[in-house]
């Protein structure tokens, strides 16, 4: 007897040969790890050796314009030009989608004069939904009059049916099939490769440009693609027409009156070889077949591998669906169906349920096929037989969301699992994450419109001011890709509004928004165009600008067209040649956007506000490719220093400035792991702000962030190799790394010999958006979806706690299976950046919400444990992935997790240490524990003496709270403040003992007493900027950073007229020192600075607050206790300098009124 070993038993028996990741793109290779995206390369290149080996040298010519879900597309192209050399493809940009539409076109059409390079050249359009509806002439021209038969023309459209990037759902085939053209639909990335060979046979036999539709969870998925996927027979099917034998030849476009002589071979011939080419090819599988069916279920695509997916969820598998009777159609060709292989299927059926997104049309197509046959079976679809509303006609077509109309029709024809418990009753979360601008993105300044105007938004990563809780950049609407703007045309003769400020991205300027402009112009309506200049089509992965013009010309080319006035907002106007500029262009630094936008607003006609700065993400990566000068300046803030007001924040719009909770309460810190320095958030009124320099090149000392450190080894958890399939769900952040880690692991799990699919589910969400990502693997064959299903996730890796416990996402998980590992990092939204009114939900209650849908549950703070043991942040995720690892959750190799780090080739010592700590987190928590701990800088607090508390009684909390704020109290001021403030609080416990055990009233006194006691004047500010504690932090965040420069706006400079801060280099330390030392002049007649508005409210204050507490204190009674806790706890609203805190002091007053009490 002959035994055959699965791929993981052969990966186990013999050792695996290195991996090549070259070998996605070798024709013959495998088994490979490809994404829907790779998979187009792959057929690309086997397309080519298919014709090399029947003696034909075909190149390949690709335009297209990027969009996801194919928005790495041309990324992929133009970084592998070996690849495209070797198999003879010239990949070319497209302007826009119709010009690359009409350039494909032109690769099918013989010149009548010179001679030819190659046998023949196929055509390859890529674009999303609604840049097919853009292209729609020049497809329908080209289908029309056909493609050459030695070439061959297919389109990859990539279809959002669940609309996660686009403005509308996208389901293209019913435009294309308005267009006569053939329409495939792959299911994964194997497909791709093979009917992408289907397709161009299709199209030469026939003549007809064929389409592949790739929805977003085929493009953004990935999955295991075996050598023999080149091995495929395609059949060119043999028909009559008119009795004759059927030769396809193209046709030229001469004359108006040819395109009739074209439409009847079209729609005869033509359609005819298509259809019998689905016959000869088995595009469309029966799967199932039971010999005596009574009902048949038809779906295409990834809607089939959902039912699939549904019906093993509901408990009916294949022999389950033997036994009832039910046969399962797979339509390879959503346009047309095929007539026969939709007349076998229904052959003696009852009853045809017909599963598509949106609304009827394959249902509509078998109903027309099977009209008025001999014992016709009853079909439904969109709606059942009494035509009430069956399958959903909105959204995507998942697995979860079949279950129940799925349910519905079989219930009766074969046993199902019991109706699963209703969703958990959670409550929604106070705080959601979602898709925000980069840090440091130029839109976090550029999209704000002066108080009074009116916005309008359009399309590009400044969308998503649609998505912020921001006011100053909101916009009453949005356009499609290249009308922004014109509609202003329609609506301004019908307002009193006099004017739009109207946004537009480089990129869809010259894609097509400038004719938008040139409408405007002729209309002459009053408009502003916020022509938001970055470089680079950020949103589809940092392309270059096709046909884009440098900010001079661009200049020379509006003015020409007759826009009435252009100002430059630039972050460095340095860069530009003023004499450059078109004549009549102002340039200015980005800082006086609202002063340009108010002249240009009262500017009658078309004016153009050109904002000039590079998209920051691209910038951070040229800058670490060396293709721009680094940025050698680094931004720190002095925790104490800072009041925690938000201002920086809502100046700056920018994720890297991130509000931590400290001992002495909110604060802000500059994430030096995703800063993109961009420095807008100097401009916070704030003297914490402190920025160095790195001196890379200079000799000496180096910068240096720590080694990795070297974990003990741990045991190997022991849990075996799988069985079924293993389900894992990833929960992050956009643009943090997520999909590196589901790349890698479903790399590991290719070599340690599984079956992978996986998903990451993106869209918006790849800028700093909720992401997930779904990793399937198996020892044997794998289940239908690359998406995991409700109840399913064996693990659930929460990288972000805040995106896994979305009542979304934890209906993934299971109370019996599954094990999580989460990270308690707290990375703020945007909102919670911008308004420091948003908290990040208690970290607690999200791990209790986890812990609700998993068997087991392990957290710790990965940022912090990174940043201790490794110098920085970027190592953190493969901490939760290492211990996932060692709670048993992912059950990969341990040495093909580490290789397929190396496999990566990113930051692998990095990776693999962090790897090796995350296992021992679970292993050896104390160890991990003392480890990260002894990696940290030590501060010892500075407490009160013995003496300041000899006659105190108050224990617990607030004596731990009274012992830290009375010693900081002696180094602000000296041991007299410290016992006032010590004698103040002992009068509060003793009154709150008298009617309480709680203590709650006592702590927030102690809380804020010290803070109005401790106001930050020019004596404190300046000793907590040379307090050598944050000199040595300054050290620990920004290693190397030399000429230390605080950056100041002194009262004295503000009353001067200077609007910007100061820097206060080095020189200057001695004097700041020395200010210090003034200390013992405040509060008296003496101190030049306590005579200033500010400083003599933060008296009155303290004067205030003092006497207010021991009142409350004196009065106090069960019935009033709450409302002296809430008044005891104001202080803090009391944030920021100068005119901030002056508007959070009248807050501040406002609210002890709201709860009676009087000023």
């Amino acid at each position: 007897m002959t035994s055959v070993l699965s791929r993981s038993e052969l990966a186990a028996a013999e050792p695996a040969a290195p991996y090549d990741l070259d070998d996605r793109y070798r024709s013959g290779a495998g088994p490979v790890l490809l994404t829907g995206v790779q998979a187009i390369a792959r057929m690309m290149v086997e397309q080519h050796v298919r014709d090399l080996r029947a003696g034909h040298r075909v190149a390949t010519f690709v335009s297209g314009y990027q969009g996801s879900p194919l928005g790495g597309v041309d990324k992929m192209l133009l970084g592998m030009p070996s690849v495209l050399t070797e198999h003879d493809v010239v990949f070319t940009p497209g302007f826009n989608e119709e010009l690359a539409a009409t350039s494909v076109w032109g690769s099918q059409t013989d010149l009548p004069a010179g001679t030819a390079t190659h046998d023949g050249v196929i055509g390859i359009w890529y674009g999303k939904g609604p840049g097919v509806d853009r292209a729609t002439d020049a497809l329908r021209h080209a289908n029309m009059y056909g493609v050459n038969p030695r070439g061959g023309v297919l389109l990859l459209v990539g279809d959002d049916p669940a609309s996660k990037s686009s403005t509308v759902p996208a389901v293209s085939e019913r435009s294309l099939a308005a267009l006569g053209i053939p329409v495939l639909f792959p299911r994964n990335a194997e497909e791709i490769i093979t009917m992408g060979m289907q397709g161009v046979a299709l199209s030469r036999a026939s003549g007809c440009v064929v389409a592949m539709k790739i929805v977003a969870d085929v493009a953004d998925g990935a999955w295991t693609v075996d050598a023999e996927v080149a091995d495929l027979p395609i059949t060119t099917p043999e028909i009559l027409w008119d009795g004759k034998p059927f030769t396809y030849l193209q046709r030229p476009m001469a004359a108006p009156a040819d395109s009739l002589i074209a439409e009847a071979d079209l729609y005869g011939p033509r359609w005819a070889t298509v259809r019998a080419f689905n016959d000869v090819n088995n595009l469309d599988v029966v799967e199932v077949d039971p010999v005596r069916a009574k009902v048949g279920i038809a779906a295409t695509g990834t809607t089939f591998d959902a039912v699939r997916q549904a019906l093993l969820d509901l408990g009916v598998d294949d022999a389950a669906l033997h036994r009832a009777g039910i046969r399962l159609l797979r339509i390879g060709m959503p346009y047309p169906v095929g007539r026969q292989s939709v007349t076998e299927f229904a052959r003696g059926l009852e009853q045809v349920i017909v599963v598509e997104d949106k609304t009827a049309f394959i249902e509509t197509q078998i109903r027309e096929i099977l009209y008025g046959t001999a014992d016709a079976p009853q079909i439904i679809g969109k709606h059942d037989a009494a035509g009430a509303a069956l399958f959903p006609v909105g959204g995507e077509l998942t697995a979860a969301r079949l279950l129940a109309p799925l349910r519905r029709v079989l219930r009766d024809r074969v046993e199902l699992k019991r109706t699963p418990p209703p969703p958990l009753s959670l409550e929604v979360l106070s705080a959601k994450r979602t898709a925000y601008f980069c840090s440091g993105c130029p839109h976090n300044r550029s999209t704000a419109i002066p108080e009074g105007s009116i916005g309008g938004g359009g399309i590009g990563c400044h969308t998503l001011v649609t998505m912020s809780g921001r006011s100053d950049s909101a916009v009453v609407g949005l356009t499609q890709m290249g009308g922004e703007g014109s509609q202003w045309i329609g609506q301004a003769p019908f307002t009193d509004v006099p004017h739009l400020f109207q946004n537009v991205g480089d990129g869809t300027f010259f894609h097509s928004g400038q004719l938008a402009v040139q409408a405007c112009i002729a209309a002459g309506v009053n408009i502003t165009y916020k022509l938001l200049y970055n470089e680079v089509v950020a949103m589809t992965g940092a392309q270059d600008v096709e046909g884009g013009l440098v900010v001079a010309g661009l200049t020379h080319k509006l003015t020409a067209e007759g826009v009435k006035q252009i100002i430059i907002c630039a972050d460095e106007p340095k860069r530009h040649n003023k004499k450059a500029l078109a004549k009549g262009t102002l340039l200015w630094h980005r800082d006086r956007l609202d002063e340009a936008q108010k002249l240009l607003r009262e500017i009658p006609g078309v004016t153009v506000l050109i904002y000039d700065q590079h998209c920051a993400a691209d910038a951070r990566r040229q800058r670490k490719r060396g293709t721009l000068p680094t940025r050698n300046t680094r931004v720190v803030i002095n925790e104490a220093v800072c009041e925690g007001c938000g201002d920086c924040g809502t100046k700056s719009n920018c994720l890297s400035v991130q509000p931590v909770e400290t001992e002495f309460g909110r604060k802000t810190r500059i994430d030096q792991t995703s800063c993109n320095t961009d420095y807008t958030c100097l401009d916070g009124d704030c003297p914490s702000f402190v920025t160095v320099e790195l001196t890379p090149d200079k000799k000496g000392r180096k910068p240096s962030r720590r080694k990795p450190a070297g974990p003990p080894r741990v045991a190997d958890p022991g849990f075996g190799v799988p069985t079924g399939t293993q389900n894992v769900l990833l929960a992050g952040i956009g643009g943090t790394g997520i999909v590196t880690v589901n790349q890698v692991l479903a790399t590991a799990a290719l070599r340690a010999g599984y079956e992978v699919e996986s998903l990451d589910q993106i869209g918006l969400s790849q800028k700093a958006g909720p992401v997930v990502s779904h990793l399937r693997f198996s020892t044997s064959a794998l289940e239908p979806s690359n998406r995991l299903t409700s109840g399913s996730a064996d693990c659930i890796i929460a990288i972000d706690l805040l995106t896994a416990t979305d009542n979304r996402n934890l209906a993934y998980g299971s109370a019996e299976r599954t094990v999580a590992v989460a990270s308690t990092s707290q990375t703020p939204t945007g909102d919670m950046v911008y308004d420091k009114s948003v908290a990040y939900p208690d970290t607690q209650s999200l791990l209790e919400r986890l812990s609700v849908t998993t068997r087991t549950l392990t957290h710790f703070d990965a940022l912090g444990a990174a940043e201790a043991l490794f110098g920085n942040t970027a190592a953190a995720n493969f901490l939760v992935v290492g211990a996932a690892f060692q709670s048993g959750g992912l059950r990969l190799p341990e040495a093909s997790i580490e290789e397929a780090i190396g496999i990566n080739g990113v930051a692998v010592a990095a990776n693999v240490a962090a790897f090796r700590w995350g296992r021992v987190a679970v292993a050896d928590p104390a160890a991990f524990a003392a480890a990260v701990d002894a990696a940290r800088p030590k501060a010892l607090p500075v407490v009160a003496s013995p003496e300041l508390l000899a006659s105190t009684t108050f224990d617990g909390e607030v004596r731990r709270l009274v012992e830290l704020r009375a010693g900081e109290l002696v180094r602000y001021q000296n041991a007299k403040v410290a016992r006032r403030y010590v004698e103040t609080v002992q009068a509060v416990w003793q009154s709150e003992r008298t009617i309480t055990a709680s203590t709650a009233f006592s702590a927030a006194v102690a809380r804020g007493l010290h803070k109005l006691t401790a106001y930050k004047d020019e004596y404190e500010v300046a000793r907590l900027l040379v307090d050598p504690a944050f000199l040595a932090d300054v050290h620990a965040q920004v290693p190397g950073g030399e000429n230390l420069t605080y950056r100041l706006h002194p009262p004295a400079l503000r009353a001067m007229g200077r609007t910007k801060k100061v820097g206060f280099g080095p020189k200057s330390h001695g004097a700041l020192k020395l200010l210090a030392k003034g200390k013992v002049l405040r509060g008296t007649k003496l101190d030049p600075f306590g005579y200033a508005h500010v400083r003599k409210v933060e008296r009155q204050l303290l004067s205030h607050y003092t006497a207010m507490v021991l009142r409350l204190a004196a009065e106090l009674t069960p019935a009033n206790y709450a409302t002296a806790v809430e008044a005891a706890g104001l202080p803090d609203i009391v944030r920021g300098y100068e005119d901030v805190k002056l508007g959070n002091v009248e807050l501040y007053w406002a609210r002890l009124r709201d709860l009676g009490i009087t000023a």
